[in-house]
């Protein structure tokens, strides 16, 4: 397999990570309002407000997924330890 080939591999599976965190994100966005709407008619403001267990349970996910979209491929890749081998060998 070839450099670019890999790298095409590589740029797909980041952008279905990221397409993957905007489609959960909007079911997020979508289901939790539609949770807070069923506490708000059936119990009103004052009333416990259940609706946060589900939110931050989600969001505790969404949150990661979020990370591993922006942000995870950027950490722990090998191309990032090899140059520091190579670096430590250089010197």
């Amino acid at each position: 397999m070839n450099t670019n080939q890999s790298r095409d591999e590589q740029l797909w599976h980041l952008a279905r990570k990221r397409a993957d965190f905007k489609k959960h994100a909007a079911s997020y966005f979508f289901v939790n309002s539609f949770l807070v709407a069923i506490w708000f008619f059936t119990s009103g403001i004052g009333s416990y407000f259940w609706p946060v267990w589900p939110m931050l349970g989600w969001g505790l996910g969404l949150a990661i997924q979020y990370f591993d979209a922006y942000n995870g491929n950027k950490l722990f890749t090998a191309e990032e330890e090899y140059q520091k081998l190579k670096n430590q060998q250089n010197q």
